[in-house]
């Protein structure tokens, strides 16, 4: 009877993983991207994943990393986000583009690199040392943010669900990141 129970058990977690939405399934990475440098970010809309610019901005991509390693972005807001522009997200604290994290803020990093569709920046405050926790992704063409905000990465998949999230500023029932995490630490 037992083994009866625990084969029938066997098959219906087995279907139920079959049947398991493919948002509810960890994204691949596209080829050449390394891991340690990817973040997995499961948002409301669905899967985006963006690669790190540790060549860039090291100490920016160290803070990411440890952000999501502890869970810190688990359902955060994105707090703001305007058409055409970007949407921004990172406050774990407040949910709300005040906050930022426990550790002190980041040193700028600003290199040559443009800020065009898909690329990952770090938000501040006026100070260019102000950095902290909160990011955002552009919708499309910033180059007037260039040199002036550090660019951290690029959406290498998903950029359509970035699309989708809704608008605002601030957001009304805003959608959020589920989970954040560094793809080497995904199983």
């Amino acid at each position: 009877m037992i083994r009866r129970l625990l084969a029938a058990f066997s098959v219906a977690c087995a279907l139920a993983v079959a049947a398991a939405p493919a948002s509810a399934q960890a994204p691949k990475l596209p080829p050449n991207v390394d891991p340690q440098n990817a973040i997995i970010m499961q948002t409301t809309k669905g899967p985006v994943i963006f690669v790190l610019r540790s060549d860039l901005a090291p100490q920016h991509a160290e803070r990411i990393k440890t952000l999501a390693r502890e869970g810190y972005y688990d359902n955060v807001p994105f707090h703001r986000v305007i058409e055409g522009f970007m949407a921004q997200t990172g406050d774990g604290q407040f949910g709300n583009g005040t906050g930022g994290s426990r550790y002190p803020n980041v040193p700028a990093e600003f290199s040559n690199v443009p800020f065009k569709r898909g690329t990952v920046g770090m938000a501040r405050a006026s100070a260019p040392n102000s950095a902290n926790s909160q990011f955002f992704i552009t919708f499309g063409d910033a180059s007037f943010l260039n040199g002036q905000y550090t660019v951290i990465g690029q959406v290498v998949s998903g950029m359509e669900n970035v699309d989708k999230i809704k608008r605002g500023e601030p957001v009304q029932n805003p959608d959020k990141i589920v989970s954040m995490k560094v793809a080497a630490d995904v199983k």
